[in-house]
C-alpha cells in the first residue's frame, strides 16, 4: 500500500488537500447535514415526514424531534472527520510522499463511518437505527415495500443513491486501491482499479435498484387487476411504472459510454474516440432531458409541460393548484436550478472547460452539485406527496402524453 515513486510526483494539488478516501466521507456528511434540514425546514412548514415514509414515532414529548436526531448523528460524524482532517494535514503538508505514507488515516475515518452505521450510538433512538438499517437491507437488493409499510421511504432513499452513485464508485475506487500493492488510495485516483468492469457496475448499481423497484411496482399492479377481473382506475395497468424504469434504464448507456471513453484503447472497440463522444452526447442528453422533465411532471406533479394544464387560470403558470410552498418563484427557482444541474455534463462542449470534469476537483464539485440538486429535489418531492395524500391520491398511471394529476380537479 506504499506509493509508487513513479506516479506520486503527478498528485494534483486538490488532491494533497483532499484525498480520494476524505471526500467520499466529506460528501456522506454532507448528506446526512442535508437530510437534517430536509426534515427541519419541512416540520417547520407541518410537513410531516416521519409519517410520510412510516418512520416509528416519538412515544413521548421529551424525545427530540427527527432532525435533531439527525443533527446529533451528523455532528458526531464531523467531528471526528475534521479532527482527523488537521491531523493528515499536519503530518503531512502537502508532501506526496508522506500523503502515502499516512493514507491508513482517512481510512480508518471511513471505518468509523461504516462503524457508525451498525453499532448503537446514545443519542440515537434504537428502533429508528433498527429501521434505517431494514430499509437499507430491503432496498439494496431492489426490494420496496408496500405503500402502508414505507414505500415512499423506500424510494426516496433509493432515489437519492442514483445521486451517490459516482460517490459509492470513488469509495470503490480507494478500497481497491489501500488494498492494492502498487497504489497508495491517497495518490492520483486510479479509475481503472479493478478493471474495466467494476467500477461502472458500482455505479450502475443504484439505477439497477431503481429498475427493480419499479417493475416490481408494475407486477403487483398487474398482480391486483388480475385478481380483481378489472383495471383499477386509481392505479391503472401500471404503464407509469414501465415509464419510470425505462427512466433508470437511460442511466446504463452513459455509464457504458463512459467507460469506453475513459479506455486506453478505445478503438479496439470499433468504434472511433469521436463516435464513442458522439454516441455518449446523444446517450446523456436522453437521460438528462428524460430525468428532467419527470422530476418535473410526475415527482412534482407540475403542469409545466403540459399544454392542456399549464395555462389554467387558476394557479401560476406551469404549476398546480394546490402548493404547500407559498411562494410561486421557490417553484420556479427549483425547476430552474434542476435542469442547470441536470447538464453540467454540457462542459465538455466548451472549449474551454472540456478538462474540467476530468480534473479531480471538478470531479468532486460535480458529484456534490449532484447531491445538492438532490437535497432541493426532496423538499418538493416530499411536498408533492404531502398534498397528494391530503388532496386525494393522485392516479398511479396516467397516458404519457398527458401526466397531469386528476388530483387538481376543483371537486376534490
Amino acid at each position: 500500500m506504499d506509493g509508487d515513486p513513479a506516479v506520486e510526483p503527478v498528485l494534483d494539488r486538490f488532491s494533497r488537500i483532499l484525498p480520494l478516501p476524505y471526500r467520499v466521507a466529506l460528501i456522506i456528511v454532507l448528506g446526512i447535514w442535508a437530510w437534517g434540514l430536509n426534515l427541519h425546514y419541512l416540520s417547520l412548514i407541518r410537513i410531516d415526514v416521519p409519517s410520510l415514509i412510516r418512520y416509528p414515532a416519538r412515544n413521548s414529548p421529551h424525545h427530540p424531534p427527527h432532525y435533531l436526531s439527525c443533527y446529533r448523528v451528523a455532528t458526531a460524524l464531523t467531528i471526528p472527520l475534521v479532527l482527523s482532517l488537521l491531523l493528515f494535514w499536519t503530518l503531512t503538508n502537502g508532501s506526496p510522499s508522506d500523503i502515502a505514507a499516512w493514507e491508513i488515516l482517512p481510512n480508518l475515518y471511513l471505518l468509523v463511518l461504516v462503524i457508525g452505521f451498525f453499532v448503537p450510538i446514545p443519542f440515537v433512538s434504537r428502533n429508528g437505527r433498527h429501521r434505517t438499517l431494514a430499509t437499507l437491507k430491503r432496498i439494496s437488493i431492489g426490494g420496496i415495500a408496500e405503500a402502508q409499510d414505507g414505500k415512499f421511504g423506500d424510494i426516496l432513499l433509493a432515489d437519492a443513491l442514483t445521486s451517490y452513485a459516482k460517490i459509492l464508485g470513488d469509495l470503490f475506487i480507494s478500497l481497491c486501491m489501500f488494498f492494492s500493492s502498487s497504489h497508495s488510495s491517497t495518490g492520483p485516483p486510479n479509475r481503472n482499479c479493478g478493471g474495466a468492469f467494476w467500477v461502472p457496475f458500482v455505479i450502475s448499481v443504484p439505477s439497477l435498484i431503481r429498475l427493480r423497484q419499479c417493475l416490481t411496482e408494475y407486477s403487483r399492479v398487474q398482480k391486483a387487476n388480475k385478481q380483481s377481473g378489472t383495471i383499477n382506475p386509481a392505479t391503472g395497468w401500471g404503464g407509469v411504472h414501465l415509464a419510470n424504469a425505462l427512466k433508470y434504464s437511460t442511466a446504463f448507456p452513459v455509464i457504458i459510454l463512459s467507460a469506453l471513453q475513459r479506455s486506453p484503447e478505445p478503438s479496439k472497440y470499433g468504434m472511433s474516440e469521436a463516435t464513442l463522444f458522439r454516441l455518449w452526447l446523444a446517450a446523456v442528453f436522453i437521460n438528462s432531458a428524460y430525468s428532467f422533465w419527470w422530476d418535473v411532471m410526475r415527482d412534482w406533479d407540475l403542469t409545466l409541460f403540459s399544454s392542456k394544464e399549464r395555462d389554467n387560470p387558476d394557479y401560476p403558470w406551469g404549476l398546480r393548484r394546490h402548493r404547500w410552498f407559498h411562494a410561486k418563484e421557490i417553484y420556479y427557482a427549483a425547476i430552474w436550478t434542476d435542469a442547470i444541474l441536470r447538464c453540467t455534463w454540457s462542459f465538455k462542449l466548451s472549449p474551454h472547460l472540456d478538462h474540467f470534469n476530468d480534473l479531480e476537483g471538478g470531479i468532486f464539485l460535480m458529484e456534490a452539485l449532484e447531491v445538492l440538486r438532490r437535497w432541493i429535489w426532496i423538499f418538493f418531492r416530499v411536498e408533492c406527496e404531502w398534498v397528494r395524500n391530503h388532496r386525494g391520491p393522485a392516479p398511479d398511471d396516467i397516458l404519457l402524453g398527458d401526466m397531469s394529476s386528476s388530483m387538481y380537479d376543483e371537486s376534490d
